[in-house]
């Protein structure tokens, strides 16, 4: 059964040009249009199944809000038919719902009241919410003194705690500070467990990638795509790197002086994997390949051993500043570190029309948690700030990582050399000796 269905729906607004043509529209007999309409959605299709973590993303003003207040019920649609199964719960814009004159123990009675808990049900939750928001004294304060951070605590606080079984969040944790975003976080994969439904638009990538099931992608209040998260993301990043690319029309400068490169002896002709691919095509990734230290394929790498990232690329237009290198992803495809050559200072010299590079990329690898790493290899044209993408590859090549000798806690083992305080070890061998002459 699904928890939300979107049928044909579409959402318009009025616009006028002058404050008094609202009025005059109205007093008009035959009423006489006096506004244009702007449509923030546009036969919008899409069901969310019970359970699922459904993700929007899009530019500002593409229609994610404006799609997350229907589920909310606080707008209706132009056209077309919203249903939405079970208790819903909103995150939507800073501190809606919230009185800004009662205090923050006031509010939260309000909102368990409008989504339709009795009195006695508050009572009984209102510990968790008070302990969840962390906001001390201020609870017994009006909402109007509190800050952003602490309006995002409390509003959240209520949200995750009225058993909803449909949780609305829109950018709301993006003014929440690191420590609180985390709990959030990780209540919202605790909230995933218990079956509960999550709509959640974000600009974080990041967040979408590690909790999102499917992913819808709108634009211009219109679907674009929808899918699993690894198949639309890609896309959609690719759409903005390639929007960015345009506003950016790569003004020209000067090329710096080109360092010497030393050519691999030969050219990767394989790619053994294409998620997606992405490009203006004035140039192509050949191929890619992950080498151990005797320059066989490495499908398992350990830490501290010594690898090569060969990536062969072949210009289809003349490339005044070509710039080759590689995205390294893990297990929940996101972005986990990266680098190119002018990145590492390696400026390649330009590339005429047909011309092929082969770069290796040597790294030690450190001691990663055990799990999948995928490589995903990238040649553009420009700076670091100014370019535009050629070619793009998702997820290209994987390879496992093993496991080391010790415990790696969280993603990574930073090296670390650990000395015992030099004063204190002293102190304590006074105290020591001074101890046994009493004695």
């Amino acid at each position: 059964m699904n928890a939300v269905e979107f049928e044909n729906v579409s959402k318009s607004y009025a616009v006028y040009e002058k404050p008094g043509d609202r009025l005059k529209e109205l007093l008009t007999f035959n009423r006489r249009r006096c506004h244009r309409d702007f449509w923030a959605l546009r036969d919008l299709d899409f069901t969310v199944r019970k359970g699922e973590t459904f993700c929007i993303v899009g530019e500002n003003g593409s229609g994610k809000s404006t799609t997350l207040q229907m589920i909310a019920g606080i707008l209706r649609p132009s056209s077309g038919r919203v249903h939405v199964e079970g208790r819903v719960s909103a995150l939507l814009e800073l501190g809606a719902g919230f009185n800004p004159e009662f205090t923050g123990r006031d509010n939260v009675y309000l909102n368990g009241s409008i989504l339709g808990l009795s009195t006695k049900e508050i009572d009984r939750r209102y510990a968790e919410i008070e302990a969840f928001a962390e906001i001390g004294d201020f609870i017994n304060q009006p909402v109007k003194t509190y800050s952003s951070g602490m309006v995002v605590r409390l509003a959240f606080a209520v949200a995750i705690n009225v058993d909803p079984e449909v949780l609305l969040v829109d950018e709301a944790l993006a003014v929440g500070d690191i420590y609180f975003r985390h709990r959030c976080m990780r209540k919202v994969h605790e909230l995933r467990s218990r079956g509960v439904t999550i709509v959640f638009v974000s600009h974080a990538i990041g967040d979408v990638k590690a909790i999102g099931d499917r992913v819808l992608w709108l634009e211009n209040g219109r679907m674009v795509e929808l899918g699993p998260v690894d198949t639309v993301v890609p896309k959609y990043l690719a759409a903005m790197v390639e929007k960015d690319g345009r506003y950016l029309n790569l003004a020209e400068t000067p090329v710096s002086q080109a360092a010497p490169v030393r050519k691999a002896a030969e050219v990767v002709h394989t790619i053994p994997n294409i998620d997606h691919r992405h490009g203006d095509g004035r140039a192509e990734i050949l191929g890619i390949a992950v080498l151990d230290e005797n320059a066989n394929p490495a499908h398992l790498i350990m830490p501290g051993c010594n690898i090569t990232v060969r990536i062969s690329v072949q210009a289809k237009a003349d490339l005044p500043r070509p710039n080759v290198g590689f995205m390294l992803r893990n297990h929940l495809g996101i972005d986990f570190s990266g680098t190119n050559t002018t990145r590492e200072e390696a400026v390649l010299p330009p590339m005429t029309t047909g011309e092929i590079y082969t770069v290796d990329f040597h790294l030690e690898i450190p001691e990663l948690y055990p799990g999948s790493f995928s490589f995903s290899p990238a040649i553009a044209d420009g700076t670091l700030t100014n370019y535009k993408m050629c070619d793009w590859i998702d997820n290209a090549v994987t390879v496992q990582m093993g496991h080391g000798e010790g415990q790696v806690y969280g993603y990574i083992h930073l090296p670390c050399r650990v000395d015992l305080n030099a004063s204190m070890w002293d102190a304590r061998r006074r105290e020591a000796a001074a101890e046994s002459l009493l004695a």
